[in-house]
C-alpha cells in the first residue's frame, strides 16, 4: 500500500504542475487586471502598485517566481484586493466554512441514499422500489440552483422555518446542506441499488438464505459490503463536486465560504486568490480519490493497490 500510495502522490506531481501553468495564464492573458476596477486611478500610482505585486516583470518571470514560492515555501503570495492580508490567510479562514457546509451535505447524501437504495433492492419492483427510484430521479433531475431558492422561498420566506441566508446557528445549516446534499443522495441511492441488487443474486447470498439467516443479517453482514463498492468509488469525485459545487449554494445562502470568496475573486481578477484555491481544490481532488481507492480495496481484498 505504501507504494502504491508514493506512485499516486508521484504522479500528482506533474498534475498539479500543468494545473497552475494552464490556471496562471488563463488568468494573465484574460482581459483586465486587479486594479482596472479601481476608479481613476493615476498612472503614476498604477505603475506603483504593479511594481510592488511585481505585474511590471515579463510573464515568464511572474510565473516562475510564484511557482518558486508556491513549491519552495507555501506561500500563495498576497492577495490584491485585500491589501492587508495573504492567500494563506484567507484560505484558512474560509476553508473551515466551506469544509463544514461539505460534511453537512455528504452526510444528507449517506444518510438518505443509502437507506433509500438498500431498501430499494430489498423490496425490488415494488411501491417502494418505486418511491426510492422517484426520488432518486427528482434528486438528478433538479439542478442545485434550483432547489436551493425553492427551499428558501417555501420554507425560509413563507413558513418562516430557517433563516435564507447568513452561517450563525445549528439551523443555518439545514437548507444549504440538504441543498447541495439532496443531489447526491440521487446519486448515491441509485448506485446502491444497483451494487445490492447484483450481490443480492450471488450464489453466497443463496447459501446464506438456505442455511437460515435473517434477511437483516443477510442484508447487513453479507450483502451490504458488496454493494456498497460502486458508492465507494463515486464518493472521491462525489465529495470533489460538493466542495466544488458549493460556489453556487454558498452565494444563493449567503455563507461567508471559500467558494463565494472564489466567486468574488474571480470578478476583482484577485489573480492570486483564485490560483490559491485552484491549488487547494485540487491537492483536496487528488487526495480524496487516493482514500476512496484505499478503501475500495479494503472492502474488497479481490482488488490490488495497483
Amino acid at each position: 500500500m505504501l507504494r502504491f500510495v508514493a506512485s499516486r502522490l508521484l504522479q500528482a506531481i506533474p498534475v498539479m504542475l500543468i494545473i497552475i501553468t494552464v490556471s496562471f495564464f488563463m488568468l494573465r492573458l484574460a482581459p483586465g487586471g486587479p486594479f482596472t476596477a479601481e476608479k481613476a486611478v493615476p498612472p503614476e500610482i498604477l505603475r506603483n502598485l504593479e511594481a510592488h505585486y511585481g505585474l511590471d516583470k515579463p510573464l515568464y518571470v511572474q510565473f516562475f517566481t510564484y511557482l518558486g514560492k508556491v513549491v519552495l515555501h507555501g506561500d500563495l503570495g498576497p492577495s490584491f484586493k485585500y491589501s492587508n492580508r495573504t492567500v494563506n490567510e484567507i484560505l484558512a479562514d474560509k476553508l473551515p466554512v466551506s469544509l463544514e457546509l461539505g460534511g453537512w451535505a455528504l452526510l444528507v447524501a449517506l444518510g438518505l441514499g443509502l437507506p433509500l437504495g438498500v431498501a430499494a433492492a430489498v423490496r425490488r419492483n415494488t411501491i417502494l422500489d418505486y418511491l426510492c427510484s422517484a426520488v432518486g430521479m427528482i434528486g438528478i433531475c433538479v439542478p442545485t440552483f434550483v432547489l436551493g431558492p425553492l427551499l428558501a422561498l417555501s420554507l425560509g420566506i413563507y413558513l418562516h422555518w430557517f433563516n435564507v441566508s447568513g452561517w450563525y446557528g445549528p439551523t443555518d445549516r439545514i437548507l444549504p446542506g440538504v441543498t447541495l446534499g439532496f443531489v447526491y443522495a440521487a446519486y448515491v441511492m441509485r448506485l446502491t441499488r444497483g451494487g445490492m441488487l447484483e450481490v443480492l443474486n450471488q450464489d453466497y447470498i443463496r447459501t446464506a438464505r438456505a442455511k437460515g439467516a435473517s434477511e437483516a443479517r443477510i442484508v447487513l453482514r453479507h450483502a451490504l459490503r458488496g454493494g456498497l463498492l460502486p458508492v465507494v468509488s463515486f464518493l472521491g469525485p462525489a465529495i470533489a463536486g460538493i466542495l466544488t459545487g458549493s460556489f453556487v449554494i454558498e452565494t444563493i445562502f449567503q455563507i461567508p465560504g471559500l467558494g463565494r470568496e472564489f466567486v468574488n475573486s474571480a470578478f476583482n481578477r484577485d489573480y492570486t486568490l483564485v490560483l490559491g484555491t485552484v491549488i487547494l481544490y485540487a491537492g483536496l481532488i487528488v487526495l480524496l480519490n487516493l482514500v476512496a481507492d484505499i478503501v475500495q480495496v479494503w472492502l474488497n481484498p479481490k482488488l490490488k493497490f495497483e
